[in-house]
């Protein structure tokens, strides 16, 4: 896996078709199709049609319906440059290398259409919980997601590591993901009401973190 953020990411070795216009712009070279958030579009030059992206077999459909993942995709085909961006924020690539990506579906900005992905339950976490269902992107191509604010990239294997569920954007796939609760904590960790859940986080591999947890979480009375 390839990626700024990873330090390893040489232009020569990977395809060109997406790249940084600025910080919180992509910019993809579309030659074919290519899968984008829908509403994410601010400007194309070139011929492109924008046509909404089903969840892809009655399998997805339904997990997209039960756990409210899964981003709303749209597939944009066509010939020129096509510019993205969702509410200002920052702009992440990674480059997978048959290899996968678990990304949260509200920060899934784009990736290649000739990646899969598919809908699964983090370890420990019911329907009950809420917000613990992710999306794992797999194949060969570029994955674009969004950051609010400036993110911290985290090496999963030195200590560790749990992170608000609001604030993981994505991670590597192969790490083993559970919940972790912490009773009486609820108005002192994150922005949730009573029990506290985190995700945590073992193995080889990295979590990338978003400096926010997302919209409050009403208080109930």
């Amino acid at each position: 896996m390839r990626s700024p953020l990873l330090g390893n990411l040489d232009p020569q070795r990977v395809p060109g078709t997406f790249a940084l216009q600025n910080s919180k712009m992509l910019r993809v070279q579309v030659s074919g199709d290519v899968l984008a958030r829908q509403g994410s579009m601010v400007a194309f030059q070139g011929q492109m049609d924008f046509d909404y992206e089903g969840s892809g077999g009655v399998g997805k459909l339904l997990k997209k319906m039960v756990t409210g993942e899964g981003a709303p995709l749209m597939r944009v085909k066509g010939q020129g440059m096509l510019f993205l961006a969702d509410n200002a924020d920052d702009v992440h690539l990674f480059y997978l290398e048959n290899e996968a990506l678990t990304v949260n579906g509200r920060n899934l900005l784009a990736m290649d259409a000739q990646l899969t992905w598919d809908i699964q339950r983090v370890q420990g976490a019911g329907i009950a919980a809420g917000g613990l269902f992710n999306m794992t992107i797999r194949g060969t191509g570029w994955v674009a997601v969004t950051a609010h604010g400036a993110p911290v990239l985290l090496d999963t294997s030195r200590l560790p590591t749990y992170v608000d569920g609001q604030s993981a954007v994505c991670w590597s796939a192969g790490l083993h993901v559970g919940v972790n609760r912490t009773m009486k904590a609820g108005a002192l960790i994150g922005r949730g009401s009573g029990e506290a859940l985190q995700l945590a986080f073992q193995g080889q591999g990295f979590v990338l973190v978003q400096a926010s947890e997302g919209p409050p979480v009403p208080q109930t009375r």
